[in-house]
């Protein structure tokens, strides 16, 4: 299989440069700068690109590599700091200063095969405060702007391009267009990455691997565990037991919904645990959010730990881990805001021989079409994000029965109506936060005191950065209307207007 290597040195949009090559028909994976050059050497690759970081390339902690990565011969593609380091590293100049951010337009030149379809003017997202002061020998710039004399220059003859803008953002107009312009163009790929072939590739792959031996599945309903039983499922039928545990925090019918496809709909062998009443006497009396995290996943192991117990031993440990999650490259310092949504652990408390991480080299958006591809209904394949520990936080403050019913209700009432306004698709996540905030409100001729709900909804392509949703006005009141008059116990409804960051897209 064809593939493209992207070289990590820090930056932010590392995972949004292999999404945007995959896009395009391409395998690609990420490894951090420290890889050592002989197993990319060895490895195949058709394409390698260089992502961008967060130091300088000159000076004491600058972080380079080696020499021998541009002798490969494999076509490159530097990015921002990439583009930079390709530079310094084969005699350019890079110096400070031409500092440019944001939307920039750039000159291109048409007849380089890195611009082919692109007009000779070109809107391009930039963020540097280095720049390219002069180009290696062999090199010939073709872009600029107004402040950056090298925008991006090439060196045909060695197949090696850089671009001083990122491509890999949305808002570069035609970034993707350059993207592929690099991988058809330069690098010669045939684009073979399907989800078709790759769901049926892995079908028989797990057919042949499994055989007649049994396997357990943690099904949480949300869509990587349920693709990846679904998959094991076509695979292997029968053999596959999947363990739901109910935490009692889900969406409103969401349990109902789970059971009602994979053991109705599929035919699944599922076993499904009502623990609410476990994990609510638990959390009775706790409001810091992370203890709450800890505590949802301690309970979660030892409930699914006490089923697995009754099953006995099996052959395979089924686990929906996908590709974001694998990542570790060790690269720049990485501060804690919170801890994982997905809950950890269960490796350690089953007893099995091996794991099937069958989704691990998959991104989000991959996984929701090998859904579509295995027959999966539209509404779970697009259901909402939901954070391991469910409503337990988006609750502010204590957990209680009547505040997990008050936010099923509202935020049910709040993702329908941005259904009913076609909304869905658009809106990268939406969701309801019941507040610890009580106020006085007029309900007729009655004074009350009920709760405030916020709404929350974001625009995101990577989940990295986020912008607030522009729900139009009518939308937004309606769903006001319907949560106050419907949902007993709330009063009063904010709408959430801050980006990520400084915010997170969760409220805890």
């Amino acid at each position: 299989m064809e593939k493209v290597l992207v070289l990590d040195f820090g930056g932010q949009y590392n995972q949004l440069i292999a999404r945007r090559v995959r896009e395009n028909n391409v395998y690609s994976e990420i490894r951090p700068y420290t890889a050592p050059i002989e197993e990319i050497a060895a490895a195949g690759y058709k394409g390698i690109i260089l992502t961008g970081g967060p130091k300088s390339v000159y000076g004491e902690n600058a972080v380079l590599y080696s020499k021998k990565l541009f002798e490969l011969g494999v076509p490159i593609l530097g990015i921002c700091y990439g583009a930079q380091l390709m530079s310094h590293m084969l005699g350019g100049v890079v110096e400070a200063g031409a500092n440019e951010y944001g939307k920039v337009e750039v000159k291109v030149d048409q007849k380089s095969k890195l611009f082919a379809d692109i007009p000779a003017k070109t809107v391009c997202w930039m963020s540097h405060t280095d720049y390219i002061k002069q180009i290696p020998l062999g090199f010939k710039i073709i872009g600029k702007t107004d402040d950056c004399p090298v925008a991006a220059m090439e060196n045909a003859a060695d197949k090696l391009y850089a671009v001083q803008f990122h491509p890999e953002v949305m808002h570069t107009q035609l970034g993707s267009q350059m993207i592929r312009n690099f991988l058809y163009n330069v690098c010669e790929c045939k684009g073979e990455w399907t989800m078709s072939s790759f769901t049926t590739h892995t079908i028989e792959d797990l057919k042949n691997k499994i055989g007649n031996k049994k396997v357990l599945c943690a099904l949480s309903g949300g869509v990587d565990s349920s693709v990846a039983a679904l998959l094991l499922h076509r695979a292997v039928g029968d053999n596959l037991t999947c363990i739901f545990v109910d935490h009692g925090l889900l969406r409103k019918d969401e349990a109902n919904q789970v059971n009602n496809l994979f053991k109705g709909t599929y035919n699944i062998n599922l076993i499904s645990i009502d623990a609410s009443e476990q994990f609510l006497g638990q959390l009775r009396g706790i409001s810091e959010p992370e203890q709450k995290r800890k505590i949802i996943g301690r309970e979660f192991i030892r409930v699914f730990e006490a089923e697995a117990k009754k099953i006995g031993k099996v052959d395979y440990l089924v686990q929906g881990t996908i590709y974001p999650d694998c990542i570790e490259s060790g690269v720049g310092d990485a501060a804690l805001i919170k801890s994982h949504h997905n809950v950890g652990g269960l490796p350690d408390h089953v007893d099995f021989d091996e794991i099937i991480e069958p989704l691990r080299d998959l991104f989000k958006d991959e996984v929701r079409k090998v859904g579509l591809e295995l027959g999966m209904p539209e509404n779970m394949v697009y259901r909402q994000p939901f954070p391991g520990p469910g409503l337990g936080v988006r609750i502010i403050g204590e957990l209680t029965r009547e505040k997990i019913a008050i936010l099923q209700d509202a935020d049910a009432i709040f993702r329908e109506e941005i259904a009913n306004a076609g909304l869905d698709r658009e809106i990268g996540q939406y969701f309801a936060v019941l507040t610890n905030m009580r106020s006085v409100g007029v309900m007729g001729d009655f004074r009350t005191y009920d709760y405030t709900v916020a709404l929350r909804a974001v625009t995101t392509s990577d989940f990295m950065t986020a912008d607030w949703a522009r729900i139009p006005y009518d939308v937004l009141d309606a769903a006001s209307r319907r949560i106050v008059n419907e949902v007993k116990g709330v009063n009063r409804i904010v709408y959430d207007i801050t980006s990520k960051p400084p915010a997170t897209i969760e409220w805890e």
